[in-house]
């Protein structure tokens, strides 16, 4: 089987000296998504999200060399350019000291070139905070080395990376662990709502490079511990866990790479099963975590069962969604791409091979993908208020920030409903959310519409099929009359008993209240 190619990674060296003076060069240089795009423009940008870097090279001969150009030609296209250029575009921080923090090699006889030794690349997002802006350094990927990459390969920003940024709940805390941080994009994602955060991973490169970022973007408060999950924080509880485990299913078998960034060392799905069963010991009581995952189906065994069961001995709060789900071949096919071996040859043949007899040996009939949500009991001992295990396959609504507003509001909306039976919920003032239409589809000519759905803009972008009574409801919940007295209304409209209809619909306003359709007022 082929194995990723060797090759030799340059010791990353976080000096506050450096990283400082590179920050005030790549600024000057206007290195940020805005004015990299401006230099070659959205249709060279876009083919270079696929990898293909010859719009963005022609662009580029067309123009004058200005610093930004030497810096992007470096640091997106994964180039080398002449070392006059260089010098001209890091006057501040110089050519020599980048060398010697990892971050650039000289090449050439006399060193009339210099050459990317990291990628290095502006990253801007939106938070609840608002708008940022940083540089996130990882290691070059198969486009620059022109080869697989090395099993001790530090991701950058990937889908991943921003779903879990994502994900994270924007509520001001205490104490935060990034289990597994890799280039460190999460413990500074996690630090804007956390007066401190322990960042561990069992790679010591992966933990010089997430120094390095957070010094260049100015980010203090971050502790690195180098350790294997929660080894490095044993006997610690934290206020919030967010991690993006090395959870990738990995035959465990000679010639078949395994790379630090997203394989965890052990068979199967029993890294994410580990994780899991391991958050009840490091949350403090109401403390969350939100994390991605993946699990395995297998001969009679549903993946979303295999995950409850890992929680059934708990008291926490668990929610689970399950986004995708892949058959066997075409996991193997995804993760062998990933690694920088390309369809067709030999190679990677060998590895689906291996990756086949893996799950054939195993029983797996396929792997689902999602997201994990846990919330510990406000008290010790108290009774999980919250198992929900769903798939979630559609597109989801509007997020411009990401899903994390949506999973705090749902925590607040069980502890809401948890308080609740059905006499104070009739007691309650609901309003519909803001984000929420109504569809109707009528007959030709029918005046009475055969089928009403509500429509969730945000969150997960929910669909809900209405009869007459739940779209009457809806419409009209304003916070001014309880649920009891709209209920009663409806009820004399449509000339049905009160009773029944209540009891009809209020575990299904329960459901609109948990998915964020109906907010209490």
């Amino acid at each position: 089987m082929s194995a990723a190619a060797p090759h030799r990674l340059p010791t990353v060296v976080a000096d506050p000296a450096v990283t400082s003076a590179l920050a005030a060069d790549l600024t000057v240089a206007g290195y940020t998504v805005e004015g990299v795009d401006a230099l070659w423009g959205t249709e060279a940008a876009a083919a270079l999200h696929r990898g293909v870097r010859v719009a963005a090279l022609r662009a580029l001969a067309t123009r004058t060399t200005t610093p930004l150009s030497t810096v992007a030609t470096l640091f997106v296209l994964g180039l080398p350019v002449p070392s006059s250029d260089a010098a001209t575009a890091f006057p501040t921080v110089g050519v020599d000291a980048l060398v010697d923090a990892g971050v650039l090699r000289v090449e050439g006889t006399a060193g009339e070139q210099v050459a990317p030794a990291l990628d290095l690349r502006p990253y801007a997002f939106v938070d609840d905070l608002g708008a940022g802006s940083w540089w996130i350094a990882s290691d070059l990927g198969e486009l620059a080395l022109g080869h697989a990459i090395s099993e001790e390969h530090v991701l950058g920003i990937g889908g991943a990376t921003t779903t879990l940024s994502g994900l994270q709940v924007p509520v001001p805390v205490r104490r935060v662990l990034d289990l597994g941080t890799g280039c460190g994009i999460q413990a500074m994602h996690a630090r804007r709502f956390a007066d401190e955060v322990v960042a561990t991973d069992i790679s010591t490169r992966a933990l010089d490079i997430a120094r390095f970022n957070a010094q260049l973007n100015g980010i203090d408060g971050i502790e690195f511990r180098l350790g294997s999950l929660f080894e490095p924080v044993a006997g610690e509880r934290f206020d919030r866990i967010v991690s993006n485990p090395p959870f990738v299913i990995t035959p465990r078998r000679e010639g078949v790479p395994a790379y630090e960034y997203r394989d965890g060392g052990m068979v199967g799905d029993a890294l994410v099963e580990t994780v899991l069963r391991g958050l009840a010991d490091h949350l403090v009581p109401g403390g969350t975590a939100q994390l991605l995952g993946n699990w395995e189906y297998r001969w009679g065994s549903d993946g979303l069962d295999r995950v409850r069961s890992w929680f059934a001995d708990t008291d926490l709060d668990v929610w689970v969604v399950e986004r995708e789900r892949e058959d066997p071949p075409a996991y193997a096919e995804t993760w062998i791409r990933d690694g920088g071996t390309k369809p067709g040859t030999p190679g990677f043949d060998d590895l689906v091979d291996a990756w086949l007899d893996d799950f054939r040996d195993r029983h797996v009939t396929g792997v689902g993908f999602g997201y994990v949500v846990v919330r510990a009991a406000p008290v010790p001992g108290g009774a999980a208020a919250l198992r929900r295990f769903e798939r979630v396959p559609q597109t989801l609504g509007s997020n411009p920030a990401g899903l994390g507003a949506t999973v705090a509001r749902t925590l607040d909306a069980v502890s809401w409903l948890a308080g609740r039976d059905d006499r104070a919920l009739a007691a309650a003032h609901l309003r519909v959310a803001g984000d929420v239409t109504e569809e109707r589809h009528y007959w030709p000519g029918n005046d009475d519409p055969t089928v009403m759905t509500l429509v969730q803009g945000g969150g997960f972008g929910r669909r809900v099929d209405a009869d007459t009574a739940l779209a009457a409801f809806v419409g009209a919940a304003d916070g001014e009359l309880t649920v009891g007295q709209i209920v009663g209304a409806i009820a004399q409209l449509t000339e049905v008993d009160e009773a029944a209809l209540a009891a009809d619909l209020l575990p299904r306003l329960r459901d609109l209240v948990l998915d964020g359709l109906l907010l209490p007022a």
